[in-house]
């Protein structure tokens, strides 16, 4: 077993990151000090791992909620759910949520933990590559709005992460390279040597090989580790975790929660990044060509759905990053080396969303 640490003061809290980890006994009780244990799951993850995972919380008085399965369903109407569940088990400020899946059991769980008698202890069980090196750490939890991606939500640090890597053998072809996006993210965003990793051992990652899939976990979540505790509620720094977002939620929010995996969209996204990158004279052609030949290596979709420019612009328009009436934007000064810039002419964004997103509606 791997361990980092969230360096956040009295918040901070440990992840916990190797195979067999769901099953093991004395991590749960590490991770978990809490007596009553609400576990907050989905129709697909429960009957892979509940029992299993249940087991591992030996004599706690444990109650099973099964969500169905799908970015539609992170809604404020079943987060209502799972303080509905709360409620009805009489389970107090004492009580424990366990999010057990991916990103949005992580998201949505979370936010009900944290709204929960002012605030609950929850952990992250995440059990896809996309959960394991992002959404899981950081606090970040939230649901979705017909008016845009993550609307709603708080800031609500999990009590302990635990990522068990043997969760990932059965996780779909198409989820694993949605996660391998927000893998690449973190390479082209924070550490140029991590690109260069990420680009000769992409086959391993995809091929599940253990010691790949370790390394970059690891890698992703001690980059993530050390910009949260620097700026835990994205004032600063924090935004550059964001690279293809601004971009990748328009797609989700146009296309329909759930049509695209949000790790595809944010795939598509970083594309454009580096397109308006190179629009402002930061990368060159040849950098491109390499973000772009990196996300078709990955397997992940490069073409966004034709929404028009103008559309593209509404959506983002309700990005959380914006001030002021101006879209800031998560771009790369060079390959692994991000900013977080609004300053930026208004008509090169205008090309780069014509180019990608199509000039209709």
């Amino acid at each position: 077993m791997e361990r980092l640490r969230i360096d956040l003061g009295p918040r901070g809290y440990p992840i916990l990151i190797g195979p067999g980890l769901l099953e093991a006994a004395e991590v749960m009780d590490e991770a978990i000090a809490a007596r009553d244990v609400l576990v907050v799951t989905n129709s697909v993850v429960a009957p892979l791992y509940l029992e299993r995972f249940t087991r591992a919380l030996r004599d706690r008085r444990v109650a099973p909620l099964i969500l169905p399965d799908g970015e539609r369903f992170k809604t404020l109407d079943t987060v209502a759910g799972v303080l509905d569940a709360l409620v009805e088990r009489r389970m107090n400020r004492d009580v424990c949520v366990a999010a057990l899946g991916g990103g949005v059991i992580g998201d949505l769980a979370g936010f009900a933990a944290a709204c929960y008698q002012r605030g609950v202890d929850f952990v992250q069980v995440p059990t896809t590559l996309l959960a394991q090196v992002d959404s899981s750490v950081g606090g970040k939890t939230g649901v979705n709005h017909p008016g845009g991606k993550n609307l709603i939500g708080a800031f609500h640090q999990p009590r302990a992460v635990v990522s068990d890597t043997d969760t990932l053998r059965t996780l779909p072809r198409r989820e694993l390279r949605a996660g391998v996006a927000e893998v690449i993210k973190y390479g082209l965003v924070a550490d140029p040597a991590f690109l260069g990793w990420i680009e000769a051992n992409l086959e391993g990652l995809l091929g599940l090989d253990a010691g790949a899939l370790a390394h970059a976990i690891r890698r992703s979540c001690e980059i993530k580790a050390e910009i949260v505790a620097e700026d835990e509620r994205e004032h600063g720094r924090r935004a550059l975790l964001n690279l293809g977002h601004t971009f990748g939620h328009a797609i989700e929010t146009a296309a329909g929660y759930g049509e695209w995996l949000h790790g595809e969209a944010v795939g598509a996204g970083m594309l454009m990044a580096a397109d308006l990158s190179r629009r402002l004279g930061w990368l060159e052609d040849s950098d491109v060509a390499r973000v772009r030949a990196l996300l078709q290596r990955a397997g992940l979709p490069l073409a966004a759905p034709p929404i028009g420019a103008v559309q593209a612009l509404e959506l983002m328009g309700m990005d959380k990053k914006v001030l002021a009436g101006r879209i800031r934007l998560v771009l790369m000064r060079r390959l692994g080396s991000g900013v977080v810039s609004g300053d930026y002419p208004p008509e090169a964004l205008v090309e780069t969303l014509r180019a990608h997103f199509g000039v209709t509606k």
